[in-house]
């Protein structure tokens, strides 16, 4: 993709982010994508369909010997996981019931959050606004790796230990880089998750939390799926700091590899997004994107040049001061 430069820091800019002007550029030539916009009438069903999928997993994974659930936590429950973390990230935006239904979507995203094992979709959302609002912002996007992290994870075995240990760092950074009150609807997202963890735990065991559980981390770690989480935002080539992906695994993941277009547009559901790159096409043809997220794991370990410094930093003032 270029010429790449061995990193010893972040890539600092003193510009604005990119999908701002971007955004109004394409909706001054392009009104028609507002029609767009909306909730994706489809996605609670389908969600839906996912989380009883997993209970029904849980019945059949409860008398399996252990290397078989940790096999099927890997191949096929972390799959539906890590794809309802991502409808969970199209639920903050409101796509499933609509921004006038601001709570059923958090209501709905608890739901979706319950093959997961863990409390997640509330702490998710409160942090999520601030990647968007403060792309690559200096202690207020946690997406961002910490200085430590950068320094540390530097050489191949390094990186694929951070690959594996992403999901620690996912949930445990926003806690140091921009810890945050804890709210009301987190404490009832963990009140309802360890319910229902207790219940599948009286019902059919511990073997069946195992199964979910370790999905979840394992399918965040070193798998195909997780590959998004490097290509979305990690700088492959000088001055690209968002990257789209428009390989086949956008089908189980609602579409998260259209990721510049969701940045210009996050009001728009995942489904959408390739009628954006359809109809802006001038927009984004041009621009450099992945094909492979396999590639992008593999690259990230073994190329030298890209690590968790990777990534664009800037200086932003919060909305309130502005």
């Amino acid at each position: 993709m270029g010429n790449r430069v061995t990193r010893e820091d972040f890539e600092w800019v003193y510009t604005e982010q990119p999908h701002t002007q971007r955004r109004k550029e394409i909706l001054a030539k392009y009104p028609e994508i507002k029609t767009l916009m909306g909730p994706d009438p489809h996605l609670k069903w389908i969600v839906s369909g996912m989380v009883f999928m997993q209970l029904l997993a849980c019945y059949l994974v409860k008398d399996l010997s252990w290397k078989w659930i940790f096999f099927w936590a890997y191949g096929f429950g972390g799959c539906i996981n890590h794809s309802l973390t991502l409808a969970i990230h199209d639920i903050s935006h409101n796509v499933a019931f609509g921004n006038k239904q601001a709570k059923w979507n958090r209501w709905f995203a608890v739901f979706a959050n319950l093959p997961i094992g863990i409390p997640y979709s509330a702490s998710f959302k409160k942090y999520h606004i601030d990647h968007h609002r403060y792309l690559g912002g200096d202690s207020l996007d946690v997406d961002i790796p910490t200085d430590f992290e950068g320094w540390f994870f530097c050489t191949p075995l390094r990186k694929l230990l951070w690959l594996f240990l992403q999901p620690l760092f996912y949930s445990l950074r926003p806690l140091y880089v921009n810890p945050k009150a804890i709210t009301r609807m987190e404490i009832f997202n963990a009140l309802v998750q360890f319910s229902i963890d207790l219940i599948i735990y009286y019902l059919w065991g511990l073997k069946p939390i195992i199964y979910l559980i370790a999905g979840t981390i394992l399918c965040m770690g070193v798998h195909p799926i997780s590959g998004h989480f490097i290509a979305e935002h990690y700088m492959f080539l000088k001055g690209y700091e968002t990257y789209s992906y428009y390989g086949p695994l956008n089908w189980l993941t609602f579409n998260v590899g259209y990721h510049m277009e969701h940045h210009d547009f996050p009001s728009i559901p995942g489904c959408r997004l390739p009628m954006v790159k359809k109809i802006a096409a001038e927009y984004y043809d041009n621009l450099p994107h992945h094909q492979s997220w396999i590639r992008v794991l593999w690259d990230f370990v073994f190329d030298d040049t890209i690590g968790p410094y990777s990534r664009v930093k800037r200086l932003c003032k919060l909305a309130k001061e502005s």
